[in-house]
């Protein structure tokens, strides 16, 4: 959303100085945006609002608030929108966030976890998606982790004196292959020695499992390896239960087709092809779970707040889901336009994502 007064910082005093009318003419004009996305004039204001407020009274209202960086008017002699900021300023002071009935929350977790049974977590994380999107009538969006590869075999393979290949193999057959620096003279034997004492330690574990695993076994590290095979166990181990931020995961998006629904002007579809582009950019995906570990539960960005999106100006409603180590590994929500529906948008949300982490701790 865009506007003259669309990038302005609103005052913290902003609330205090609004009185009872002010606030209630600011409401009417943001909650008809949300609701229709045209702007609202003084003259409609005044026979809608219960007050019996002129027109006059209204306008003067209005430029108040125009001044304070909270709305603005896309035309001349037009109604007003709220800016971004008023918007941001809507939400903190005076949106009220529903609740899902409890058939609304028996639907999420029936439809979740019966995908769950005898499936794999990729089918789960992809019906989430496409369980928001059909509720939100948005789109959905799924950080959904890189595959947490179960390890069967570990090898190391010398490239040269300081580096070396390892080669590890999945117990789905899989094969990832990475490089790591080895420690200044190290040798062919001591090579082997560090494998040996993986494959016996660690198989049947995941790449997270292996690592803690390991942190935890150091004392008999250093009583059954030699310093150098040691070291090599315990720095290669680090490398290999993190994710790699150069893949840090897929992005699962359901929905595009609601985004463009119900436009009505053309500088909306404009938006909405721009976040069609950024959703197909793969850089900055661990930028995206990042927005979520800064803050526990939902976490509202509005335009340009929202920097993996700032492009078309869209609103993301997300957060965070975990392991059964309590560790944040993906983030979920809706991203479109600013005009969402946001006191129904986050309390579904916030549930499924409690219904995924549960399903996850299991």
């Amino acid at each position: 959303m865009s506007g003259p007064a669309g990038d302005m910082k609103v005052p913290a005093t902003a609330l205090e100085t609004l009185d009872q009318r002010s606030r209630s003419i600011f409401r009417a004009i943001v909650e008809a945006y949300l609701d229709s996305g045209e702007p609202l004039g003084s003259r409609t204001l005044s026979r809608n609002m219960v007050t019996g407020l002129s027109p006059a009274t209204i306008r003067n209202v209005m430029s108040d608030l125009e001044m304070l960086g909270l709305i603005y008017a896309p035309h001349t002699s037009a109604g007003r929108l709220p800016t971004q900021s008023g918007l941001r300023f809507f939400i903190d002071s005076f949106l009220e966030v529903g609740n899902l009935s409890r058939e609304e929350r028996a639907s999420i977790e029936t439809r979740v976890k019966t995908v769950a049974d005898g499936r794999t977590m990729d089918n789960v994380l992809q019906e989430a998606s496409q369980m928001l999107s059909g509720l939100s009538s948005s789109a959905g969006l799924v950080l959904a982790p890189k595959a947490d590869l179960r390890l069967k075999h570990i090898e190391f393979i010398r490239l040269e004196p300081t580096k070396a290949l390892v080669v590890i193999v999945g117990e789905n057959g899989s094969v990832e292959n990475r490089i790591i620096d080895l420690p200044p003279g190290i040798t062919a034997s001591a090579l082997g020695e560090a494998a040996n004492f993986l494959n016996a330690r660690v198989g049947g574990m995941n790449l997270s499992q292996a690592r803690a695993e390991i942190t935890g076994l150091r004392d008999a590290i250093r009583g059954e390896l030699d310093e150098l095979a040691g070291r090599l166990v315990e720095q290669g181990v680090a490398i290999w239960g993190g994710t790699s931020e150069a893949d840090p995961g897929r992005l699962i998006v359901s929905g595009h087709g609601n985004l463009i629904g119900n436009l009505s002007a053309t500088e909306d579809l404009d938006a909405i092809r721009l976040l069609f582009d950024e959703l197909e950019a793969k850089e900055g995906l661990m930028r995206l779970l990042d927005l979520t570990e800064q803050g526990e539960g939902v976490r509202i960005f509005i335009g340009s707040e929202n920097k993996l999106f700032s492009l078309s100006g869209s609103s993301l409603v997300i957060a965070p889901y975990g392991d059964s180590e309590q560790r944040v590994v993906g983030a979920l929500g809706i991203i479109g336009p600013t005009r969402l529906n946001y006191s129904r948008i986050v309390p579904l949300v916030d549930y499924t994502a409690q219904v995924v982490s549960r399903l996850l701790r299991q």
